[in-house]
């Protein structure tokens, strides 16, 4: 045993079976995440039942999210009557919906007192755009207020008008924000134009009234079309809320639905598996490319997906330069004494800094200070509302730059240092300036080891949250950074971001339970996007290796 022990092999075996934990843990993490996220988008039946609690009974009607079972003594002390003999219950928590009318979504009802549950074939359950999900029976179609088919006939009668009623919101949404929104941004140009005018003092009177009178003009035209826009906007509106459906409740209730509220309608009870395998893609890919609804707890998380991703790349291009040039400055010029070493060690201690502290200094620095000297310099007709001076894409983007900073110059720095003396020396000899070695010879080779320290800063920058609150990360952005309207890309912008909307949904959330599905699939996503960023910087670091190792040999 002791020559075991001697022979190194124990430690071995510690190490391998340490990364083997690790790595399993890691797994079992990703597919509990993987598993309740994507679970999610698949349609569970329409359950009903009926609760028997003393003489009053209520028929329940909904989804069951959860099962769990509990002590009976927490179940008697709720104020149940479970018999004493009985040590354990049951738990159901069913997703009831229509919370515009009970006032809450979920409800948790015991097993004993549910009697045995049914699945009724005309069941429909309505994603609404407000209010959440609804569950009933469903009653009529209805054109202008008159009903046009009853029973069975409803339902095949409601999938046609449900997707023109879409088509004509979606349309409604795109006129809203592209046409109208380009009229508005035109206007508010020409506003500060005339602000700009005014305040410019090389003009005088007659040249400041001729131009402020042809700004005007253009401000009237684009009011005119402006209008018209708006008069096909209401007739649009008016469509679209042309049909509505009547509903049944299970308490028996008549509910009257127009098509333009609901996102899509199913009768999940009568769908075969190819129809959940379609209406599971639907939903992944609404999910994936739609606006946030209902507080962040419904609805896409696109704006976020690309909030974070527009946020990286601009990060990347931002740090990468500086942190190249820091390195080989410390490692090529800077002459290696005192003064170089405690530089070495304040970049070092500042990758340890809490990222809060970052998110403190881009605050006071890159928005109040850099940026409110840019309003005064070059946006003083649109004080005193800030343009730069105030939490952006670029602040953010800068921010995440200053933190990550470390990482790429010690990524760096160690990729020139593990570069032979041999080479500098052979490039010398052949006549080349140390310049000359340096961007020839020396970076292109150290290329990988500068593509490893992008790759850790971008894996760190896409999943911090702290220093974003408080330099350009909201909850809700109306606008995305990226449009049509020049300068096209808008850094002045707030953005939304996976982590903080992860935040935002699983703990501001207003509605825990609707939203908690929501947490698992949105940080699926980012731990992907992440993914794909790395493994991206991967293919390239490889690449470049491999091509200056062929080139060396």
């Amino acid at each position: 045993m002791r020559s075991w022990f001697k022979s190194g092999d124990p430690w071995i075996w510690l190490i391998g079976g340490a990364v083997s934990i690790s790595v399993i843990m890691v797994l079992g993490l990703l597919l509990l995440i993987a598993v309740r996220g994507l679970g999610h988008f698949w349609q569970p039946p329409i359950v009903e039942a009926t609760f028997h609690d003393g003489d009053q009974q209520i028929v329940v009607l909904g989804t069951i999210r959860t099962a769990e079972t509990v002590t009976a003594q927490a179940v008697r002390e709720a104020g149940f009557d479970v018999p004493e003999e009985q040590d354990l219950v049951d738990r159901y928590l069913f997703h009831l919906g229509n919370r515009d009318l009970t006032g809450r979504d979920f409800q948790w009802f015991i097993g004993d007192f549910l009697s045995e549950f049914r699945y009724p074939e005309d069941a429909i359950m309505l994603e609404r755009r407000e209010w959440g999900n609804f569950f009933g029976y469903l009653q009529a179609i209805k054109q202008d207020g008159e009903v046009i088919a009853e029973g069975e006939r409803a339902f095949e009668e409601l999938v046609p008008r449900l997707a023109r009623s879409r088509e004509l919101v979606d349309a409604t949404v795109r006129m809203e924000r592209f046409d109208i929104g380009r009229i508005n941004f035109a206007i508010e140009r020409e506003r500060l134009e005339q602000r700009r005018i005014e305040l410019n003092e090389r003009l005088d009177e007659e040249e400041r009234a001729a131009l402020i009178a042809a700004s005007q003009a253009e401000v009237d035209r684009l009011n005119q079309e402006y209008q018209v826009l708006f008069d096909e906007l209401t007739i649009l509106r008016a469509s679209g809320r042309r049909d509505a459906l009547v509903a049944r409740t299970s308490d028996g209730q008549q509910v009257t639905i127009n098509l333009g509220d609901v996102v899509r309608a199913t009768r999940a009870n009568t769908m075969t598996v190819p129809q959940k395998m379609r209406e599971y893609g639907a939903r992944f890919w609404a999910f994936m490319t739609g606006y946030p609804r209902e507080a962040n707890t419904e609805g896409g998380i696109f704006p976020a997906i690309f909030g974070t991703v527009t946020m990286v790349l601009i990060m990347s291009i931002v740090v990468t330069p500086f942190g190249v040039l820091a390195a080989i400055y410390l490692r090529e010029y800077a002459k290696q004494g005192p003064v170089t070493r405690i530089v070495r060690i304040s970049v070092n201690n500042l990758a340890g800094v809490p990222s809060i502290v970052f998110g403190v200094f881009g605050l006071g620095f890159f928005v109040y200070f850099l940026g409110g000297n840019i309003d005064q310099l070059f946006f003083p007709e649109r004080l005193p509302a800030p343009t730069f001076g105030s939490p952006g894409l670029i602040w953010a983007s800068l921010t995440l730059a200053l933190l990550t900073l470390p990482v790429v110059i010690v990524s760096t720095e160690e990729g020139l240092t593990r570069i032979p003396r041999a080479m500098r020396e052979g490039s010398l000899a052949l006549g080349a300036t140390k310049a000359e070695t340096l961007w020839k010879v020396i970076v292109p080779v150290s290329t990988p080891a500068m593509m490893t320290g992008l790759i850790l800063a971008v894996a760190r920058a896409a999943g911090e949250v702290a220093p974003l609150m408080l330099v350009g990360v909201v909850k809700l952005a109306p606008n995305l950074p990226v449009d049509g309207q020049f300068p096209f890309i808008h850094l002045e912008r707030r953005i939304m971001h996976l982590g903080f909307h992860i935040y935002d949904v699983g703990f501001q959330s207003p509605n825990a339970e609707a939203a908690r599905p929501l947490v698992y699939a949105t940080a699926l996503v980012l731990v992907l996007l992440i993914l794909v960023l790395n493994l991206t910087a991967i293919a390239v670091r490889n690449r470049l290796r491999e091509r200056y190792k062929s080139e060396s040999d």
